[in-house]
């Protein structure tokens, strides 16, 4: 199951590069009479509320898991019928908004694109007050837009350091001293010396995956590629810095470039070459179904941080869930993912031990700070990673995850410039000053211009 996980995961947010989002402007004219607000999402009234709701998810482990939260869910709401459909959504999303034709109540999002379906998405704001200083503020921050908040935020995915343990105590090499990006380049480097034909770090070779990356190294500094007003911000010193690193892993041959988890990668792991793995959690199943030599080799840690005393992790990926406005039951479907994300017996049936995952879903941690505490952990510790406390790990860096944006509606397309000229950049063939000034110049006029 984590091997299908994971690839599909990976496809479905590759698949988000490929999406023009061409939906502003073209929502359904609803306005506030009469003093009451009609764009924000109010939770029903009644003492025990009724009705059919259809739940759009993607095929695969996580469908699975929220398919076996309904029974738990109609314990608490026995009158509400649960229709739960795994849906291609990046495929049938679009035209069923545009259409206004069979549109679900609810569905499972990637945060990149909850901004470009905004103009369609009921203004959760109302019913998520009582829970909103309770959640992860990256994930607030990513669903909101001109003052609205538009999914109902899933998981929060933490960037760690992964690392290969074994070979590196072989080296000499103490991982737990890594505290700052300049140790991290020293330990590459003195890896590197001991196993000359290692790639210590990992260089990311997928334009999209490149940029996704690039977003947790500028999450971790509190920044991104736009700011609150949607204004691009990728000329700073923040993003010189994060790219001048990936340029010297490249040049000074102290990477593995290649595409995520593609056999490539799955051999320099597995072999020993590859032994740093800056990324989002979601990683972890990778050495617990993918490697056969190194599985039980591997830790993690929080990221190092880029100053001294700097955020030791930032956010890479994301889910949420958002609400139609031209479903019919909207409002009931607010309260099954309020039970999933805010009720004790919905988030334990999601992360906790299950039919799908026996120890727990462990390939991210809630973004609700209540169901991620650090003395409570809702998955069991990991045997690939030589039975570490991964929960413990993975809230202590989640809770360093400065504040954040919400992404532009243009984020994807943002991927045919500045994720090729970052892999131009590893090429040899730009350097870091001008991926920004390129990227910078390609965005504007091409994206961001012509909204």
């Amino acid at each position: 199951m984590h091997q299908r996980t994971t690839r599909v995961r990976a496809l479905a947010l590759g698949g988000i590069a490929a999406l023009t989002l061409s939906l502003t402007g073209c929502g359904p004219d609803i306005g506030g009479g009469g003093g009451v607000d009609t764009t924000k999402l109010q939770a029903p009234t009644e003492e025990s509320p009724s009705g059919e709701i259809t739940i759009w998810d993607r095929e695969g482990d996580l469908f699975q898991v929220f398919d076996a939260t309904i029974a738990a869910f109609n314990e608490k709401y026995p009158d509400i019928v649960v229709h739960h459909e795994a849906v291609d959504i990046g495929a049938k999303l679009q035209n069923t908004l545009i259409t206004g034709s069979d549109v679900p109540d609810g569905v499972f999002l990637d945060d990149q694109l909850v901004a470009g379906y905004a103009d369609h998405l009921w203004d959760l704001s109302d019913v998520l007050a009582p829970y909103v200083d309770d959640i992860a503020q990256q994930k607030v921050d990513v669903n909101s837009q001109n003052g609205g908040i538009y999914g109902v935020p899933f998981d929060l995915d933490p960037g760690m350091l992964f690392y290969n343990a074994t070979a590196l105590e072989a080296a000499g090499i103490d991982a737990t001293t890594i505290e700052t990006y300049d140790d991290l380049l020293d330990a590459a480097r003195a890896f590197k010396a001991a196993v000359p034909d290692a790639g210590p770090i990992h260089l990311e070779q997928s334009p999209f995956l490149g940029q996704l990356q690039l977003e947790m190294y500028a999450s971790q500094q509190g920044t991104a590629i736009a700011d609150a007003d949607g204004e691009l911000q990728l000329d700073s010193p923040e993003y010189e810095q994060i790219l001048t690193f990936l340029d010297t892993v490249s040049k000074d041959g102290l990477g593995t470039r290649a595409e995520y988890l593609s056999p490539t990668d799955i051999e320099t792991l597995d072999s020993g070459k590859q032994v740093f793995y800056p990324w989002s959690i979601w990683f972890d199943f990778a050495p617990q179904q993918l490697l056969e030599n190194t599985s039980g080799d591997w830790r993690a840690m929080p990221l190092p941080a880029w100053e001294d005393g700097g955020a030791r992790s930032g956010a890479m990926g994301g889910a949420s869930f958002i609400l139609p406005k031209d479903g019919e039951n909207s409002e009931l479907a607010w309260l099954f993912y309020e039970f999933l994300m805010f009720d004790e017996a919905g988030y334990t049936a999601v992360w906790g031990p299950n039919d799908v995952y026996p120890e727990g879903l462990n390939t991210s941690i809630p973004s609700y700070l209540p169901a991620a505490d650090p003395t409570k952990p809702l998955f069991q510790p990991v045997d690939a990673f030589g039975g570490q406390d991964l929960w413990a790990v993975a809230t202590e860096a989640g809770a360093q995850i400065p504040g954040g944006y919400p992404t532009p509606t243009w984020w994807a397309g943002a991927v045919d410039y500045l994720g090729n000229n970052l892999q131009l950049m590893l090429d040899g063939q730009l350097t870091p000053r001008q991926v920004i000034d390129e990227s910078t110049e390609q965005i504007q006029t091409n994206l961001v211009d012509r909204q």
